[in-house]
């Protein structure tokens, strides 16, 4: 669903955001996207088991276990970070993707950096059996093509189009889908200078560029002027933004818009990516910091 934002500019520049959050309760946005192929694989290959990795509050992690119980498959999450143990019940995304029926696996922070390693993939295999990998963050090839279905015909007539980017996958698929006279936006929600480069393997045109302004210090970091938009934002519009990927998007959008960095009459069309599970996690630590909470 395609929902106009109220606001106005200069020099007439409209913006829409696309409600990508609205198309599953639990499996939402990007991450419904980038599961539907693999899901449909692993099935193909008679799979009963997904296995994959993420952090404390990771959308994918909390997607990938309502996946797998949605669709009776066992699934196994590798977590970053052993402290986490003994208060992940604590954790409402972990908690959830518990409920779920996903086994938690805490590994330190050093070995998680070597996840991609067939050393590593072939240690998980002898600890937990066969699975279907589902890489952090779940870009592969067959997510990429589910992000592809992000555009429909309707989108057409957009002269821009803006996404939050983390792995790269999202937005190497909406490059894919666009067409040739639309610009496609990326907001980095993390610092990597080889981002460019994983998205340019993927992309398959020249259509798009990097915005690497508003990744407010990182990824996961928020700051009391991102959670004053995002409220802001929300009472204006009734739409949630989740504050790790989309409201960074959304607030850098806006803020180019009144300076004037959009043409006269451009159209631009925003993907809302979901992750709104994570709003209640990122409240605690608001909370712990003793700042403004985020409002849903």
């Amino acid at each position: 669903m395609n929902q106009l934002i109220p606001l106005s500019f200069d020099n007439n520049v409209s913006l829409t955001i696309k409600r990508e959050d609205l198309l599953h309760p639990h499996i939402s946005g990007n991450k419904f996207r980038k599961l539907k192929y693999n899901i449909e694989e692993a099935l193909r290959q008679g799979n009963t088991t997904l296995l994959t990795f993420g952090g404390a509050y990771s959308n994918h992690i909390a997607a990938a276990a309502a996946a797998g119980k949605k669709y009776n498959l066992q699934t196994i999450g590798i977590i970053r970070g052993e402290e986490l143990q003994d208060k992940a019940m604590q954790n409402p995304t972990l908690k959830f993707a518990a409920d779920c029926g996903m086994k938690l696996h805490f590994i330190s922070r050093g070995a998680y950096r070597e996840k991609h390693t067939p050393e590593f993939i072939a240690h998980l295999q002898r600890e937990f059996g066969e699975f279907y990998l589902l890489p952090e963050g779940g870009t592969n090839a067959l997510a990429i093509k589910g992000c592809e279905e992000i555009l429909t015909g309707e989108d057409s007539g957009f002269t821009y189009i803006c996404c939050a980017v983390g792995t790269g996958g999202t937005v190497s698929g909406i490059i894919k889908s666009a067409g040739a006279e639309q610009q496609v936006l990326g907001f980095p929600v993390l610092k990597n200078e080889a981002l460019s480069d994983d998205i340019a393997k993927f992309a398959g045109q020249g259509n798009w560029k990097l915005v690497n302004s508003y990744h407010f210090g990182g990824y996961g970091k928020v700051s009391e002027e991102l959670v004053t938009f995002m409220n802001g934002f929300y009472e204006k519009t009734g739409i949630p933004l989740d504050p790790v990927y989309t409201a960074k998007m959304v607030f850098g959008v806006i803020d180019m818009a009144e300076k004037g960095f959009f043409p006269d009459n451009a159209k631009v069309l925003m993907i809302h990516t979901g992750g709104l599970q994570g709003i209640e996690g990122m409240n605690h630590e608001l909370k712990r910091k003793k700042l403004s909470l985020i409002k849903i």
